[in-house]
């Protein structure tokens, strides 16, 4: 069965960091492209950012590019968002999420698993 455990998430003032870490199980984790979505209240969940199986294509929504760098560490079987700058419109639930197949979009269709959301507030 496949798990995904979100953690990293909290309250932290404008323009400051978080790093949120997703602990992957249940499968050969390498092989899917992983990836963040968001969801704030009273919104639409919306795609942040994914990263390729092998760690080497990443894409980002406009609005985070340049402060959320994705990574992953196929050995740990975990997948890593680092929010940096952060801004009170970054204020979500965040969720982690693992491919159907070996490929995936900003679409949230392309994602079979997803982790249960870490809260993430930024106060101004």
């Amino acid at each position: 069965q496949v798990q995904l455990v979100e953690s990293g998430g909290g309250l932290v003032q404008t323009g400051g960091s978080l790093r949120l870490s997703c602990a992957a199980s249940g499968r050969t984790f390498s092989r899917y492209v992983m990836g963040w979505f968001r969801q704030a209240p009273g919104k639409e969940r919306e795609f942040v950012a994914r990263i390729s199986w092998s760690g080497g294509t990443t894409k980002y929504v406009d609005s985070v590019k340049g402060r959320f760098p994705i990574s992953r560490d196929n050995a740990k079987n975990t997948v890593y968002l680092q929010m940096n700058s952060l801004k009170p419109d970054d204020t979500a639930v965040y969720y982690c999420v693992t491919s159907r197949g070996a490929y995936g979009t900003s679409n949230s269709v392309d994602y079979d698993y997803w982790g249960q959301g870490t809260q993430v507030t930024v106060s101004s």
